[in-house]
């Protein structure tokens, strides 16, 4: 299902936003405890941030100019590259964090402090030692590099699957005018968002803590490493490593017993592969299958929130899939039993081509002869699924942080400014007219790139507009007090799958603007209350990130048609490990939603009708475990979090089946063993730790595609990734 976090993803505060809720009813503070003089009237914000500032400390220096940029283009590279790979990963804002701490107090050490005049402005390359702003301040840089622009989606579909390339130029004003109109949301939205004190963005609160950690605990005391060796030694270990899974034996990132056991066997093929089955004891000793882009971090969710979400991997992958495709329900037994592919009634793959007009609609005629389209059993539920989940979401929060929700809304009217607040007002804030003509800019850029490109009508980008308009606010309330964002994307996509059927590229372009404006809006609002955390002076941070937003852009796009341009096969799986796996996620999506669309795949005369009514399932799942912890507030039943459940479900398909199991399997050693029972350890190391690891994997990825590139390794057995063949074929034609 294409439910992909837009931007943002991926520091360690990212993370956990996306899988879980920081703060659990059990740890929570519900309310204001007896105020506090000179501090925030939240508890678990006089815990995490200082009420202090030095607002001598300079942040926008030369240092984090050059390490924010280079970071920035460094992350943009690396995650773009993983990005059209089937084993993709993401670098995330906690390395930036970690590795940027040394080389800025190396810069402090080498750089010389002499000073420059230029046109009047005095500057220096070292104005003294490497401070915590400065290190914000890079962080932010690099936080538009996190997640890959959703507009790239559109770009590669358009080219790769529709035969009609956008260009270079169009598609950087198509990405450059998503992401960035998202900043006049935020800009307008800073009053109800970002000054109240009751709009604590808890998940913020864990990169405050982590900056605070480098900068103010410097001794070893009685540990024997510090986390950059911890870091630099994790970093080689698995940079070398990767050279075994990934070049000279990829069969160690599928290990599937079942299909090991019983090769010739069609359900053991099935149940046991990674690609079109269920994964079923398919285990991987590669970390890009563990620590994956669809998954994170093993070691970024706490345990309990784990096992919620493999819970719900379970019930829907290993119980319910295999009823309803061994049951023959929808004739899916004619497809594989997972598939993000589209197919035709005889289990064929659907072959747009065949039912397209020459200016890329669908022809209504060709259509009815070619006949109706069909899903696999999995990719059908998650759609329904995702109904589910939104509701689920809504439900959940309206029940557990609803009150508390109301009481923090009428505090933050009421309330006066607290101490972050007023040492705020030090700084210049920025004025609401920039971020007025940031929209007035980005819109007419939109409108005109979406009309002259034949990407939707012009008139589509109002409605488009609206609706981040209407929604940033109320959603970004919700997230700043639950930390739990509903996504618009159904919604968006049932809005122009109607009002436009037959149009791919229109509906997935409406849903670019309609969406991820307003998520891109709400994560730049995330850094806006980080900084106001920090004390990062306003205009600073709106250069910072939007320098960033616009470096991101460039490199992404072109490592895009670079790939593209120079990687054979690409997005076919001859092309592997370049098989676009996400993208091909999101083509067939475009078809669903927007060639086929809405009426026909799920209209009352469509056999998948039913997979809407899965909305009540959302509806009154949180109900009883909510009243079950209030009847027992102690019990194992407080452990549950009905939204997590639904997590899994929004990356079946694409998601390797296995990779949610060989996450779980690392969330047990690292998040119950290791923490447990050496939790000093785990406070100290947990992440450095994460950090070196999936560095030292990209880097190696990376060195390693151009190493072989044109290398032809001896065939043997261990260069196979597929070992369940009998599983790319419906089981009614194997």
């Amino acid at each position: 299902m294409d439910n992909r976090k837009p931007t943002p993803v991926d520091s360690r505060d990212d993370i956990m936003q996306a899988t879980s809720v920081l703060y659990d009813e059990e740890k929570q503070d519900n309310g204001t405890s007896e105020p506090v003089i000179d501090d925030s009237p939240f508890e678990m914000v006089r815990t995490a941030v200082s009420n202090k500032d030095t607002p001598s400390l300079p942040c926008l220096t030369f240092r984090s100019w050059v390490l924010g940029v280079v970071f920035c283009a460094a992350l943009s590279f690396v995650n773009q590259f993983y990005w059209f790979r089937e084993n993709s990963i993401v670098l995330g804002g906690f390395v930036v964090q970690l590795v940027s701490f040394p080389l800025g107090y190396l810069m402090a050490l080498v750089l010389p402090k002499r000073q420059f005049n230029t046109f009047g402005f005095t500057w220096t390359l070292n104005p003294g030692p490497f401070n915590i702003k400065e290190h914000v301040i890079i962080s932010i840089f690099s936080g538009a590099s996190v997640g890959t622009a959703y507009g790239i989606d559109v770009v590669t579909i358009k080219r790769m699957w529709y035969k009609s390339g956008l260009g270079f130029g169009p598609s950087i004003l198509f990405i450059l005018t998503s992401q960035i109109m998202g900043y006049s949301f935020a800009g307008f939205s800073r009053k109800f968002l970002v000054y109240p004190a009751a709009m604590i963005w808890p998940a913020q609160l864990i990169s405050v803590t982590l900056f605070r950690t480098f900068h103010e605990t410097q001794s070893l005391g009685n540990w024997r490493f510090t986390r950059t060796q911890v870091f630099w030694s994790c970093f080689i270990v698995s940079f070398l490593w990767y050279f075994v899974p990934g070049v000279i034996f990829p069969a160690l990132g599928f290990l599937s017993i079942l299909c090991f056991a019983a090769p010739n066997n069609v359900i053991a093929n099935q149940l046991g592969d990674a690609f079109n089955g269920v994964g079923m004891l398919n285990f991987s000793l590669d970390w890009s299958y563990i620590s994956s882009a669809y998954t994170q971090s093993p070691i970024a969710i706490p345990w309990i929130y784990a096992c919620n979400v493999f819970a719900g991997f379970v019930i829907i992958m290993w119980i319910a899939t295999p009823i309803g495709y061994y049951t023959n329900t929808w004739d899916t037994q004619l497809m594989p039993l997972y598939s993000a592919s589209v197919y035709t009634t005889n289990g064929s793959v659907f072959k747009i081509d065949q039912v397209m007009t020459d200016n890329g609609m669908l022809d209504e005629a060709k259509y009815a002869s070619y006949g109706p389209l069909r899903l696999t059993f999995t990719f059908a539920m998650t759609y329904g699924l995702g109904f589910a989940g939104l509701i689920n979401l809504i439900v959940y929060i309206a029940l557990n942080y609803g009150a508390n929700i109301v009481k923090q809304l009428r505090e933050a009217h009421n309330m006066s400014e607290d101490v972050h607040m007023r040492l705020m007002r030090t700084y210049k804030e920025v004025p609401q007219w920039w971020y007025g003509v940031t929209f007035i800019i980005t819109f007419s850029l939109a409108v005109v790139t979406c009309q002259v490109y034949n990407l939707m009508p012009w008139y589509w980008v109002i409605v488009a507009t609206a609706i981040p308009f209407v929604f940033t606010v109320p959603i970004g309330i919700i997230q700043a007090i639950s930390n739990q964002q509903p996504g618009l994307n159904v919604i968006t996509e049932f809005i122009i799958g109607y009002a436009r059927p037959g149009d791919p590229i229109a509906n997935v372009t409406f849903k670019v603007y309609g969406y991820i404006t307003m998520a891109q809006a709400l994560s730049l609002v995330g850094d806006q209350k980080l900084g106001h955390y920090m004390k990062i002076p306003p205009r600073h941070l709106f250069i910072a990130q939007l320098v960033g937003t616009i470096i991101a852009a460039f490199v992404q796009l072109g490592v895009a048609f670079w790939l593209m341009d120079t990687v054979k096969d690409i997005c076919t799986p001859e092309g592997y490990p370049f098989t676009c796996i996400q993208a091909n996620t999101f083509f067939s999506a475009s078809v669903i939603w927007g060639l086929v669309g809405p009426e026909r795949m799920f209209g009352s005369s469509s056999i998948y009708h039913p997979v809407l009514y899965l909305f009540i399932l959302g509806l009154v799942l949180p109900v009883p475990f909510w009243l079950l912890k209030r009847r027992f507030p102690t019990s194992w039943v407080q452990h549950i979090h009905t939204p997590l459940l639904f997590i899994a479900s929004g990356f079946m398909p694409p998601a390797p089946s296995h990779v949610y199991t060989n996450w779980f399997i690392g969330c047990f050693f690292f998040n119950y063993l290791w923490h447990k029972y050496r939790n000093g350890q785990w406070n100290r190391y947990a992440f450095a730790l994460s950090a070196g690891l999936d560095s030292g994997l990209a880097i190696s990825g990376i060195i390693t595609y151009f190493a072989f590139m044109n290398v032809k390794l001896p065939e043997w057995w261990g260069l196979e990734t597929h070992h369940c063949p009998l599983a790319a074929h419906g089981k009614a034609s194997a």
